[in-house]
Protein backbone atom coordinates (compact mmCIF):
# COMPACT_ATOMS: atom_id res chain seq x y z
CA UNK A 1 0.00 0.00 0.00
CA UNK A 2 2.73 2.45 0.89
CA UNK A 3 6.12 3.11 -0.56
CA UNK A 4 9.25 1.78 1.04
CA UNK A 5 10.14 3.51 4.33
CA UNK A 6 6.93 5.57 4.27
CA UNK A 7 4.96 5.42 7.50
CA UNK A 8 1.42 6.84 7.58
CA UNK A 9 0.81 9.59 10.10
CA UNK A 10 -0.46 13.12 10.56
CA UNK A 11 0.51 16.60 11.78
CA UNK A 12 -1.91 18.37 14.13
CA UNK A 13 -1.98 22.17 13.93
CA UNK A 14 -3.68 24.21 16.65
CA UNK A 15 -3.42 27.37 18.74
CA UNK A 16 -1.73 26.35 21.99
CA UNK A 17 -4.08 28.47 24.12
CA UNK A 18 -6.94 26.22 23.04
CA UNK A 19 -5.33 23.19 24.73
CA UNK A 20 -4.96 24.67 28.21
CA UNK A 21 -7.02 21.80 29.66
CA UNK A 22 -5.25 19.08 27.64
CA UNK A 23 -8.40 17.97 25.79
CA UNK A 24 -6.90 18.42 22.33
CA UNK A 25 -3.87 16.33 23.32
CA UNK A 26 -6.14 13.63 24.74
CA UNK A 27 -8.22 13.69 21.55
CA UNK A 28 -5.00 13.31 19.55
CA UNK A 29 -4.05 10.21 21.55
CA UNK A 30 -7.47 8.60 21.10
CA UNK A 31 -7.55 9.26 17.35
CA UNK A 32 -4.03 7.86 16.91
CA UNK A 33 -4.91 4.71 18.87
CA UNK A 34 -8.22 4.13 17.07
CA UNK A 35 -6.62 4.59 13.64
CA UNK A 36 -3.85 2.16 14.59
CA UNK A 37 -6.50 -0.49 15.31
CA UNK A 38 -8.14 -0.02 11.91
CA UNK A 39 -5.02 0.08 9.73
CA UNK A 40 -3.06 -2.45 11.83
CA UNK A 41 0.10 -0.34 11.95
CA UNK A 42 1.35 2.67 13.86
CA UNK A 43 -0.28 6.02 13.08
CA UNK A 44 1.62 8.78 14.93
CA UNK A 45 0.06 12.23 15.06
CA UNK A 46 2.79 14.84 15.50
CA UNK A 47 1.93 17.66 17.86
CA UNK A 48 4.47 20.43 18.22
CA UNK A 49 4.00 20.87 21.98
CA UNK A 50 5.63 17.45 22.41
CA UNK A 51 7.45 16.73 19.19
CA UNK A 52 9.55 19.90 18.87
CA UNK A 53 12.14 20.35 21.54
CA UNK A 54 12.51 23.74 23.21
CA UNK A 55 15.09 25.88 21.41
CA UNK A 56 15.00 24.02 18.12
CA UNK A 57 14.08 25.73 14.88
CA UNK A 58 10.36 24.94 14.91
CA UNK A 59 9.80 26.05 11.30
CA UNK A 60 12.40 23.61 9.99
CA UNK A 61 10.91 20.87 12.16
CA UNK A 62 7.42 21.50 10.83
CA UNK A 63 8.64 21.59 7.24
CA UNK A 64 10.32 18.24 7.83
CA UNK A 65 7.17 16.82 9.43
CA UNK A 66 4.97 18.05 6.61
CA UNK A 67 7.32 16.42 4.15
CA UNK A 68 6.93 12.97 5.69
CA UNK A 69 3.43 12.75 7.12
CA UNK A 70 0.34 11.91 5.12
CA UNK A 71 -2.46 13.91 6.74
CA UNK A 72 -2.84 17.42 8.14
CA UNK A 73 -5.34 17.96 10.99
CA UNK A 74 -6.09 21.63 11.73
CA UNK A 75 -8.05 22.25 14.96
CA UNK A 76 -10.47 24.98 13.96
CA UNK A 77 -11.13 27.69 16.55
CA UNK A 78 -11.20 31.52 16.43
CA UNK A 79 -7.59 31.45 17.66
CA UNK A 80 -6.50 29.19 14.79
CA UNK A 81 -7.27 31.82 12.17
CA UNK A 82 -5.63 34.55 14.27
CA UNK A 83 -2.42 32.53 14.62
CA UNK A 84 0.28 33.33 12.06
CA UNK A 85 1.90 29.98 12.74
CA UNK A 86 -1.30 28.00 12.15
CA UNK A 87 -2.02 29.89 8.95
CA UNK A 88 1.53 29.32 7.69
CA UNK A 89 1.29 25.58 8.44
CA UNK A 90 -2.01 25.34 6.59
CA UNK A 91 -0.69 27.29 3.60
CA UNK A 92 2.39 25.10 3.32
CA UNK A 93 0.35 21.91 3.46
CA UNK A 94 -2.16 23.19 0.87
CA UNK A 95 0.77 23.69 -1.51
CA UNK A 96 2.05 20.21 -0.80
CA UNK A 97 -1.42 18.72 -1.22
CA UNK A 98 -1.76 20.39 -4.63
CA UNK A 99 1.56 18.95 -5.78
CA UNK A 100 0.56 15.46 -4.69
CA UNK A 101 -2.88 15.76 -6.25
CA UNK A 102 -4.56 14.35 -3.12
CA UNK A 103 -7.10 15.63 -0.60
CA UNK A 104 -5.46 14.94 2.76
CA UNK A 105 -6.50 17.82 5.03
CA UNK A 106 -8.90 16.69 7.77
CA UNK A 107 -10.27 19.74 9.63
CA UNK A 108 -11.60 19.32 13.17
CA UNK A 109 -14.15 21.98 14.15
CA UNK A 110 -13.53 22.41 17.88
CA UNK A 111 -14.84 25.83 18.98
CA UNK A 112 -17.58 27.90 17.30
CA UNK A 113 -15.81 30.19 14.82
CA UNK A 114 -17.39 33.24 13.12
CA UNK A 115 -15.35 32.72 9.94
CA UNK A 116 -16.87 29.26 9.52
CA UNK A 117 -20.51 30.32 9.82
CA UNK A 118 -20.48 33.86 8.35
CA UNK A 119 -20.09 33.73 4.57
CA UNK A 120 -19.63 37.48 4.20
CA UNK A 121 -16.69 37.49 6.64
CA UNK A 122 -15.28 34.30 5.16
CA UNK A 123 -15.22 35.76 1.63
CA UNK A 124 -12.27 37.97 2.60
CA UNK A 125 -10.18 35.11 4.01
CA UNK A 126 -8.93 32.61 1.42
CA UNK A 127 -7.77 30.04 3.98
CA UNK A 128 -11.10 30.11 5.81
CA UNK A 129 -12.89 29.58 2.49
CA UNK A 130 -10.77 26.55 1.71
CA UNK A 131 -11.37 25.02 5.15
CA UNK A 132 -15.12 25.69 5.03
CA UNK A 133 -15.38 23.97 1.64
CA UNK A 134 -14.03 20.72 3.11
CA UNK A 135 -15.89 18.03 4.96
CA UNK A 136 -14.92 18.50 8.60
CA UNK A 137 -15.32 16.57 11.83
CA UNK A 138 -17.69 18.54 14.03
CA UNK A 139 -16.07 18.19 17.48
CA UNK A 140 -17.80 21.13 19.15
CA UNK A 141 -19.43 18.65 21.54
CA UNK A 142 -15.95 17.73 22.78
CA UNK A 143 -15.88 21.08 24.54
CA UNK A 144 -18.68 19.91 26.86
CA UNK A 145 -18.66 16.09 26.62
CA UNK A 146 -16.30 13.50 28.01
CA UNK A 147 -13.97 11.71 25.62
CA UNK A 148 -15.63 8.43 26.59
CA UNK A 149 -19.12 9.62 25.64
CA UNK A 150 -20.80 7.68 22.80
CA UNK A 151 -20.96 10.86 20.69
CA UNK A 152 -17.21 11.48 20.83
CA UNK A 153 -16.33 7.80 20.47
CA UNK A 154 -18.41 7.57 17.30
CA UNK A 155 -16.85 10.75 15.96
CA UNK A 156 -13.31 9.44 16.53
CA UNK A 157 -14.28 6.16 14.86
CA UNK A 158 -15.63 8.05 11.84
CA UNK A 159 -12.43 10.07 11.52
CA UNK A 160 -10.20 7.02 11.80
CA UNK A 161 -12.39 5.20 9.26
CA UNK A 162 -11.98 8.11 6.85
CA UNK A 163 -8.20 7.95 7.28
CA UNK A 164 -8.24 4.19 6.70
CA UNK A 165 -10.34 4.61 3.54
CA UNK A 166 -7.90 7.15 2.09
CA UNK A 167 -4.93 4.92 2.89
CA UNK A 168 -6.64 1.92 1.30
CA UNK A 169 -7.04 3.96 -1.88
CA UNK A 170 -3.42 5.07 -2.07
CA UNK A 171 -1.07 3.12 -4.24
CA UNK A 172 2.67 3.79 -4.16
CA UNK A 173 2.57 5.32 -7.61
CA UNK A 174 -0.42 7.53 -6.79
CA UNK A 175 1.22 8.89 -3.66
CA UNK A 176 4.74 9.53 -4.89
CA UNK A 177 5.06 12.98 -6.48
CA UNK A 178 6.97 13.21 -9.74
CA UNK A 179 10.69 13.53 -9.06
CA UNK A 180 10.86 16.88 -10.85
CA UNK A 181 7.92 18.33 -8.90
CA UNK A 182 9.39 18.38 -5.41
CA UNK A 183 12.98 17.24 -5.47
CA UNK A 184 14.42 18.09 -8.87
CA UNK A 185 15.34 15.52 -11.54
CA UNK A 186 16.71 12.15 -10.41
CA UNK A 187 18.60 10.61 -13.28
CA UNK A 188 19.82 7.70 -11.18
CA UNK A 189 16.32 6.26 -10.72
CA UNK A 190 14.41 4.36 -13.39
CA UNK A 191 10.63 4.83 -13.68
CA UNK A 192 8.60 1.98 -12.18
CA UNK A 193 5.62 2.19 -14.55
CA UNK A 194 7.27 1.36 -17.90
CA UNK A 195 4.79 -0.24 -20.27
CA UNK A 196 1.71 1.07 -18.41
CA UNK A 197 -0.78 3.71 -19.46
CA UNK A 198 -1.25 6.53 -16.98
CA UNK A 199 -4.75 6.60 -15.46
CA UNK A 200 -7.16 9.00 -17.14
CA UNK A 201 -10.20 11.01 -16.14
CA UNK A 202 -13.06 10.28 -18.55
CA UNK A 203 -16.02 12.67 -18.64
CA UNK A 204 -19.57 11.46 -19.27
CA UNK A 205 -22.05 14.21 -20.13
CA UNK A 206 -25.45 13.60 -21.78
CA UNK A 207 -25.27 17.13 -23.25
CA UNK A 208 -22.28 16.11 -25.43
CA UNK A 209 -19.83 18.25 -23.45
CA UNK A 210 -17.62 15.38 -22.35
CA UNK A 211 -15.92 12.34 -23.82
CA UNK A 212 -19.03 10.13 -23.93
CA UNK A 213 -22.79 10.52 -23.50
CA UNK A 214 -23.42 7.16 -21.76
CA UNK A 215 -21.61 5.54 -18.84
CA UNK A 216 -21.56 2.18 -20.63
CA UNK A 217 -19.57 3.68 -23.52
CA UNK A 218 -17.10 5.14 -21.06
CA UNK A 219 -16.66 1.79 -19.26
CA UNK A 220 -16.01 0.01 -22.55
CA UNK A 221 -13.41 2.60 -23.59
CA UNK A 222 -11.68 2.86 -20.18
CA UNK A 223 -8.44 1.21 -19.20
CA UNK A 224 -8.05 -0.43 -15.77
CA UNK A 225 -7.43 2.28 -13.18
CA UNK A 226 -9.22 5.07 -15.05
CA UNK A 227 -11.74 7.35 -13.31
CA UNK A 228 -15.09 8.01 -14.96
CA UNK A 229 -16.67 11.32 -13.90
CA UNK A 230 -20.43 11.40 -14.47
CA UNK A 231 -22.15 14.74 -14.87
CA UNK A 232 -25.83 15.38 -14.00
CA UNK A 233 -28.41 13.68 -16.17
CA UNK A 234 -30.70 10.65 -16.47
CA UNK A 235 -28.82 7.57 -17.67
CA UNK A 236 -31.25 4.81 -18.63
CA UNK A 237 -28.83 1.90 -18.72
CA UNK A 238 -27.56 -1.00 -16.67
CA UNK A 239 -23.85 -0.74 -15.84
CA UNK A 240 -21.48 -3.72 -15.86
CA UNK A 241 -18.07 -3.06 -14.29
CA UNK A 242 -15.70 -5.80 -15.41
CA UNK A 243 -12.37 -4.01 -14.92
CA UNK A 244 -10.92 -2.00 -12.01
CA UNK A 245 -12.39 1.50 -12.34
CA UNK A 246 -13.71 4.45 -10.38
CA UNK A 247 -17.13 5.85 -11.32
CA UNK A 248 -17.91 9.07 -9.47
CA UNK A 249 -20.82 11.47 -9.84
CA UNK A 250 -19.72 15.06 -10.42
CA UNK A 251 -22.35 17.37 -8.94
CA UNK A 252 -25.50 16.92 -6.84
CA UNK A 253 -26.18 13.24 -6.27
CA UNK A 254 -29.94 13.65 -6.76
CA UNK A 255 -29.31 15.00 -10.27
CA UNK A 256 -27.11 12.07 -11.39
CA UNK A 257 -29.51 9.14 -11.94
CA UNK A 258 -28.80 5.70 -13.33
CA UNK A 259 -32.08 3.88 -13.95
CA UNK A 260 -32.52 0.32 -15.18
CA UNK A 261 -35.73 -1.69 -15.73
CA UNK A 262 -35.83 -5.46 -15.31
CA UNK A 263 -32.06 -5.71 -14.82
CA UNK A 264 -29.53 -4.43 -12.27
CA UNK A 265 -28.54 -0.80 -12.42
CA UNK A 266 -25.01 -1.97 -11.53
CA UNK A 267 -23.23 -5.32 -11.77
CA UNK A 268 -19.73 -5.50 -10.28
CA UNK A 269 -17.57 -8.45 -11.34
CA UNK A 270 -13.91 -7.53 -11.10
CA UNK A 271 -11.18 -7.35 -8.47
CA UNK A 272 -11.41 -3.76 -7.19
CA UNK A 273 -13.31 -0.59 -7.88
CA UNK A 274 -15.17 2.39 -6.49
CA UNK A 275 -18.61 3.84 -7.19
CA UNK A 276 -19.62 7.07 -5.45
CA UNK A 277 -22.17 9.90 -5.47
CA UNK A 278 -24.76 8.37 -7.82
CA UNK A 279 -28.51 7.82 -7.57
CA UNK A 280 -29.15 4.21 -8.64
CA UNK A 281 -32.71 3.13 -9.38
CA UNK A 282 -34.01 -0.32 -10.26
CA UNK A 283 -37.57 -0.12 -11.55
CA UNK A 284 -40.10 -2.92 -11.60
CA UNK A 285 -39.29 -6.03 -13.58
CA UNK A 286 -40.01 -9.71 -12.88
CA UNK A 287 -39.04 -9.68 -9.22
CA UNK A 288 -35.81 -11.58 -9.82
CA UNK A 289 -33.05 -8.96 -9.93
CA UNK A 290 -31.39 -6.40 -7.68
CA UNK A 291 -30.44 -2.77 -8.09
CA UNK A 292 -26.77 -3.58 -7.38
CA UNK A 293 -25.24 -7.03 -7.75
CA UNK A 294 -21.73 -7.55 -6.33
CA UNK A 295 -20.47 -11.00 -7.24
CA UNK A 296 -16.70 -10.63 -7.05
CA UNK A 297 -13.83 -8.65 -5.54
CA UNK A 298 -13.90 -5.52 -3.42
CA UNK A 299 -16.16 -2.70 -4.52
CA UNK A 300 -16.16 0.48 -2.46
CA UNK A 301 -19.73 1.77 -2.74
CA UNK A 302 -20.20 5.08 -0.99
CA UNK A 303 -22.42 8.16 -0.78
CA UNK A 304 -25.02 6.75 -3.19
CA UNK A 305 -28.84 6.68 -3.10
CA UNK A 306 -29.98 3.14 -3.93
CA UNK A 307 -33.50 1.76 -4.34
CA UNK A 308 -35.23 -1.19 -5.98
CA UNK A 309 -38.80 -2.03 -6.93
CA UNK A 310 -37.87 -5.69 -7.39
CA UNK A 311 -35.89 -7.96 -5.09
CA UNK A 312 -32.85 -6.49 -3.30
CA UNK A 313 -31.32 -3.04 -3.28
CA UNK A 314 -27.81 -4.52 -2.85
CA UNK A 315 -26.89 -8.18 -3.28
CA UNK A 316 -23.46 -9.53 -2.17
CA UNK A 317 -22.54 -13.06 -3.24
CA UNK A 318 -19.82 -15.59 -4.09
CA UNK A 319 -17.07 -14.37 -1.76
CA UNK A 320 -17.32 -10.70 -2.76
CA UNK A 321 -15.95 -8.46 0.00
CA UNK A 322 -17.23 -4.89 -0.58
CA UNK A 323 -17.10 -1.75 1.54
CA UNK A 324 -20.56 -0.16 1.62
CA UNK A 325 -20.49 3.23 3.34
CA UNK A 326 -22.67 6.31 3.82
CA UNK A 327 -25.40 5.28 1.37
CA UNK A 328 -29.18 5.57 1.45
CA UNK A 329 -30.59 2.08 0.81
CA UNK A 330 -34.36 1.90 0.63
CA UNK A 331 -37.55 0.76 -1.04
CA UNK A 332 -36.64 -2.86 -1.83
CA UNK A 333 -37.99 -6.19 -0.71
CA UNK A 334 -34.68 -6.35 1.17
CA UNK A 335 -32.17 -3.57 1.64
CA UNK A 336 -28.92 -5.60 1.62
CA UNK A 337 -28.62 -9.35 1.11
CA UNK A 338 -25.35 -11.13 1.98
CA UNK A 339 -25.45 -14.76 0.87
CA UNK A 340 -23.54 -17.64 -0.74
CA UNK A 341 -20.23 -16.84 1.01
CA UNK A 342 -20.61 -13.09 0.53
CA UNK A 343 -18.70 -10.90 2.98
CA UNK A 344 -18.11 -7.19 3.35
CA UNK A 345 -18.34 -4.25 5.74
CA UNK A 346 -21.65 -2.35 5.77
CA UNK A 347 -21.00 0.89 7.60
CA UNK A 348 -22.71 4.23 8.38
CA UNK A 349 -25.63 3.76 5.98
CA UNK A 350 -29.30 4.72 6.21
CA UNK A 351 -31.24 1.52 5.45
CA UNK A 352 -34.97 2.17 5.59
CA UNK A 353 -38.40 1.46 4.18
CA UNK A 354 -37.63 -2.07 2.96
CA UNK A 355 -40.51 -4.56 2.88
CA UNK A 356 -39.12 -7.75 4.45
CA UNK A 357 -35.72 -7.02 5.94
CA UNK A 358 -33.21 -4.20 6.17
CA UNK A 359 -30.19 -6.54 6.03
CA UNK A 360 -30.18 -10.32 5.70
CA UNK A 361 -27.14 -12.58 6.14
CA UNK A 362 -27.79 -16.15 5.00
CA UNK A 363 -26.23 -19.16 3.24
CA UNK A 364 -22.73 -18.82 4.73
CA UNK A 365 -22.68 -15.06 4.37
CA UNK A 366 -20.38 -13.36 6.87
CA UNK A 367 -20.54 -9.59 7.13
CA UNK A 368 -19.88 -6.76 9.59
CA UNK A 369 -22.60 -4.17 10.20
CA UNK A 370 -21.62 -1.09 12.16
CA UNK A 371 -22.85 2.45 12.75
CA UNK A 372 -25.86 2.00 10.46
CA UNK A 373 -29.36 3.35 10.96
CA UNK A 374 -31.89 0.65 10.07
CA UNK A 375 -35.46 1.83 10.42
CA UNK A 376 -39.09 2.02 9.25
CA UNK A 377 -39.13 -1.45 7.70
CA UNK A 378 -42.22 -3.64 7.44
CA UNK A 379 -40.45 -6.89 8.32
CA UNK A 380 -37.26 -7.33 10.36
CA UNK A 381 -34.36 -4.96 10.87
CA UNK A 382 -31.63 -7.61 10.49
CA UNK A 383 -32.14 -11.30 9.76
CA UNK A 384 -29.45 -13.98 10.10
CA UNK A 385 -30.01 -17.68 9.26
CA UNK A 386 -28.78 -20.71 7.31
CA UNK A 387 -25.20 -20.60 8.60
CA UNK A 388 -25.01 -16.84 8.31
CA UNK A 389 -22.44 -15.20 10.59
CA UNK A 390 -21.16 -11.75 11.35
CA UNK A 391 -20.76 -8.84 13.72
CA UNK A 392 -23.57 -6.35 14.36
CA UNK A 393 -22.11 -3.41 16.27
CA UNK A 394 -23.08 0.16 17.21
CA UNK A 395 -26.18 0.33 14.99
CA UNK A 396 -29.50 2.08 15.59
CA UNK A 397 -32.43 -0.24 14.76
CA UNK A 398 -35.83 1.34 15.31
CA UNK A 399 -39.35 1.73 13.97
CA UNK A 400 -39.39 -1.80 12.52
CA UNK A 401 -42.86 -3.39 12.35
CA UNK A 402 -41.51 -6.84 13.30
CA UNK A 403 -38.43 -7.58 15.44
CA UNK A 404 -35.16 -5.64 15.48
CA UNK A 405 -32.85 -8.65 14.93
CA UNK A 406 -33.87 -12.23 14.09
CA UNK A 407 -31.41 -15.13 14.42
CA UNK A 408 -32.72 -18.24 12.67
CA UNK A 409 -31.53 -21.80 12.16
CA UNK A 410 -27.74 -22.00 11.88
CA UNK A 411 -27.26 -18.27 12.40
CA UNK A 412 -24.47 -17.23 14.76
CA UNK A 413 -23.58 -13.58 15.32
CA UNK A 414 -21.99 -11.17 17.76
CA UNK A 415 -24.39 -8.33 18.61
CA UNK A 416 -22.65 -5.55 20.52
CA UNK A 417 -23.38 -1.96 21.62
CA UNK A 418 -26.51 -1.49 19.48
CA UNK A 419 -29.59 0.56 20.24
CA UNK A 420 -32.64 -1.54 19.32
CA UNK A 421 -35.67 0.44 20.39
CA UNK A 422 -39.26 1.17 19.47
CA UNK A 423 -39.91 -1.89 17.30
CA UNK A 424 -43.21 -3.73 16.86
CA UNK A 425 -42.10 -7.13 18.20
CA UNK A 426 -39.10 -8.05 20.37
CA UNK A 427 -35.72 -6.40 20.10
CA UNK A 428 -34.08 -9.82 19.46
CA UNK A 429 -35.88 -12.97 18.33
CA UNK A 430 -33.90 -16.25 18.25
CA UNK A 431 -35.55 -19.30 16.69
CA UNK A 432 -34.58 -22.96 16.32
CA UNK A 433 -30.84 -23.34 17.00
CA UNK A 434 -29.85 -19.75 16.28
CA UNK A 435 -27.09 -18.54 18.58
CA UNK A 436 -24.90 -15.61 19.39
CA UNK A 437 -23.16 -13.34 21.84
CA UNK A 438 -25.08 -10.21 22.95
CA UNK A 439 -23.23 -7.50 24.88
CA UNK A 440 -23.95 -3.94 25.97
CA UNK A 441 -27.07 -3.44 23.83
CA UNK A 442 -29.94 -1.08 24.65
CA UNK A 443 -33.05 -3.24 24.14
CA UNK A 444 -35.67 -1.04 25.77
CA UNK A 445 -39.11 0.13 24.64
CA UNK A 446 -39.98 -2.62 22.17
CA UNK A 447 -43.66 -3.62 22.15
CA UNK A 448 -43.06 -7.29 23.02
CA UNK A 449 -40.02 -6.78 25.21
CA UNK A 450 -36.31 -7.42 24.77
CA UNK A 451 -36.11 -11.17 23.98
CA UNK A 452 -37.89 -14.11 22.39
CA UNK A 453 -35.56 -17.14 22.58
CA UNK A 454 -36.52 -20.68 21.58
CA UNK A 455 -35.71 -23.53 23.93
CA UNK A 456 -33.21 -24.97 21.46
CA UNK A 457 -31.15 -21.78 21.68
CA UNK A 458 -30.97 -21.17 25.40
CA UNK A 459 -27.81 -23.18 25.98
CA UNK A 460 -25.80 -21.41 23.29
CA UNK A 461 -26.90 -17.79 23.68
CA UNK A 462 -24.62 -15.61 25.81
CA UNK A 463 -25.93 -12.33 27.21
CA UNK A 464 -24.06 -9.65 29.17
CA UNK A 465 -24.68 -6.07 30.32
CA UNK A 466 -27.72 -5.40 28.10
CA UNK A 467 -30.23 -2.69 29.02
CA UNK A 468 -33.67 -4.28 29.05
Amino acid sequence: MYGKDRNPGAFMSYAHADDDDGRISAFRDRLSAQTRKLIREEFPIFQDCEDIKWGEDWEAQIDDSLARVTFFIPIITPSFFRSKYCRDELSRFLEREEKLGLNLILPVYYIETPLMRDESRRSSDELAQKIASRQYADCRDLFIEDLDSPTIRRLILKMSTQIRDVLEGLSTEAYDPPATALNGPKTDQLPTNLGRTAPRDIIVDPMHRGDYITITEAIEAANPGDKILVRPGLYQEGLVIDKPLEIVGEGERSEIKVRATGKPALVFKTTNGRVANLTLRHTSGKGLSSCINISQGRLTLEDCDISSQDLFCVSIQHGADPRIRRNKIHGGLLGVSVEMDGQGIIEDNDIFGNAECGVQIIARGNSTLKMNRIYNGKGMGVGVALDGQGIIEDNDIFGIENCGISIGSGGNVTVRSNRINGNGYEAIWIVDDGSGVFEDNDLRNNKRGAWNISKASKSIVKRARNLE
